[in-house]
């Protein structure tokens, strides 16, 4: 027997981070949104051993705390991220500083958290659950879909204890994970030319790489802060990461480009700890000595995918997982949760006031699928990159600038949805994206005659007021003409950064004669006008950077 029930307005397939945050956003945007979740795990989940993706930065936390009202929870439950922080070098000497180490020794002013996902789901769905109009079913298995047409309902099957039962919808958003139901189901699988591959695994301990150093390095509580960044230890063609968490673990990650490292050297948690202790023998040691507080243990194999469409005017769509997946390097998994999130929220309260969508779901489609783009070549061939401290200084600064320059600012600002200002502001966005597919090629051409050895050094970002600067104007507020300027100057930072980098570089290696021609034929074909930030001279970074590295 088949239990039928009501029309809800939307049916999310999943109730992970991506499907409870959509309900939580379309229910602060339209409170008497009807909206059941379909989640086939059982609640409440285990705080620390279950998912990956603990690390957010300025936009996805500039979405849970702002947009989503969750600032007290994360304030009270979860830990503040001291930003990104990169060792290089570390694995051939004895202590973390010998390594050269790339961060910062204050917070930056736009925040981002490390976030404990088990205790983040089990509060959002707590939450959820409390709502009048609003479902969160557990153990609720999909056995079906139907999608309507001409406006006809969707209806989704699902089985919980043994009981069959069905949903009519308006909306269905798959928010599955990479069980991705109604991509698979529509055939709107799509690889991507990134295959990288990765393990990990929470230990129940606390971990604080801190105590991998002898020294503190300068500046205000920074011995005391390392461990609470999102570190990174590098090396050609693989990073580890380790993250802190809540509720008292830590977070291990190895991530790896198979060219350079196969996955079955570290698919399992023995041959995991081996490769730690051959490439990063501290951090090796560290997970040796609390190998009995295993919590869990996960592969992926190819982790990056994209999706020929996310968005449908005929009342469906993908987010989180079940659409694209990038790369962790960044952190950028829940500022795409945020963006496809609030792309749908926005066609959903539409819809559901009775307004046309058909014109504007393929324009949202088509942006969403070059903020896609346009973010991958900033992975894509660059692992072997990874152990080179000369190039990944530099691109590690120009990652930032566009990223503080686009998507962060444009989101951060409330501007996602602005067509109207975004069609101002679309061939800038577009040229500064060209401009980036130039500056990645111009890496790998400089990674490949760089041979400079590894220094001991430690790159402070807190006294280049370049980054402080454009971290700080994320959260400024603009009218439409000033946003505008701003980020016209933003993308004028980007073009005297790549043009200073091109001419650093160019000029000590003449080798590269054909790599920085290209790259100057492109800053002359891409040219913007807008200038730098208050005249800001962006080389006080390449001089801080190449100081330290002796260039």
């Amino acid at each position: 027997m088949v239990e039928s029930e009501d029309r809800e307005d939307v049916v999310i397939l999943g109730g992970g981070l991506a499907g409870l945050t959509l309900a939580r956003q379309l229910r602060l945007r339209r409170p008497d949104t009807r909206i059941t979740l379909l989640e086939r795990r059982k609640h409440p989940v285990p705080e620390a051993a279950w998912k990956v993706g603990e690390s957010s930065v300025e936009l996805g936390g500039f979405y849970f705390a702002e947009v989503l009202g969750l600032a007290e929870h994360i304030k009270r439950d979860h830990l503040p991220k001291f930003g990104l922080r990169f060792f290089f070098g570390a694995s051939a000497r004895e202590s973390l500083d010998d390594a050269f180490e790339v961060g910062a020794t204050r917070f930056f002013p736009t925040p981002s958290y490390q976030l404990d996902r088990g205790r983040l789901e089990n509060h959002l769905a707590e939450a959820c659950g409390a709502e009048v109009g609003v479902r969160f079913i557990d153990e609720a298995k999909v056995s079906g879909l139907t999608l309507g047409s001409d406006g006809a309902s969707h209806v989704v099957s699902y089985k919980r204890g043994g009981v069959s039962h069905e949903l009519n919808a308006r909306w269905v958003v798959d928010c599955s994970g990479r069980a991705a139901v109604l991509k698979r189901k529509l055939a709107l699988v799509e690889a991507v030319p990134h295959k990288i591959n990765a393990v990990w695994f929470r230990l129940q301990t606390q971990t604080k790489i801190d105590q991998w150093c002898r020294r503190r390095p300068e500046g205000e509580g920074a011995e005391a802060r390392r461990w609470l960044s999102t570190n990174h230890l590098m090396g050609e063609g693989y990073w580890v990461w380790v993250i802190p968490l809540a509720s008292g673990s830590t977070s291990f990650g190895i991530v790896a480009d198979p060219r350079c490292h196969r996955l079955d050297t570290f698919n399992t948690f023995e041959r995991a700890l081996a490769w730690l202790q051959q490439h990063e023998p501290q951090c090796g040691a560290e997970v040796a000595a609390h190998r009995d507080k295993l919590q869990d243990f996960l592969v992926l194999k190819n982790f990056s995918h994209g999706a020929k469409q996310v968005f449908s005017a005929d009342r469906w769509a993908l987010s989180g997982e079940a659409g694209v997946f990038l790369d962790p390097f960044y952190s950028p998994g829940s500022d795409f949760i945020a963006v496809s999130n609030t792309f749908i929220t926005d066609l959903i309260e539409r819809d559901l006031r009775g307004k046309p969508i058909a014109a504007l779901a393929p324009i949202y489609e088509q942006m969403y699928q070059s903020f896609f783009k346009n973010t991958l070549v900033v992975y894509q061939d660059q692992y072997p990159l990874f152990g080179n401290a000369h190039v990944m200084s530099a691109k590690i600064a120009w990652d930032y600038a566009v990223y503080w320059s686009l998507l962060a600012f444009i989101f951060i600002q409330n501007r996602l949805c602005d067509l109207r200002t975004y069609q101002r502001i679309r061939d800038d966005f577009q040229r500064a994206g060209d401009l980036n597919h130039a500056m990645q090629a111009f890496f790998r051409a400089w990674h490949a005659v760089e041979t400079a050895p590894t220094p001991i050094a430690f790159l402070d970002h807190e006294k280049v007021s370049l980054m402080r600067t454009m971290n700080e104007g994320l959260k400024e507020p603009l009218d439409t003409d000033r946003f505008i300027e701003r980020f016209r100057q933003n993308i004028g930072v980007l073009f005297q950064l790549a043009e200073q980098i091109g001419a650093r570089v160019g000029g000590r290696y003449p080798q590269l004669n054909e790599a920085h021609g290209a790259l100057q034929a492109a800053l002359s074909a891409q040219m913007v006008s807008g200038g730098g930030w208050g005249g800001q001279d962006v080389g006080e970074y390449l001089d801080e950077a190449w100081a330290a590295l002796e260039m």
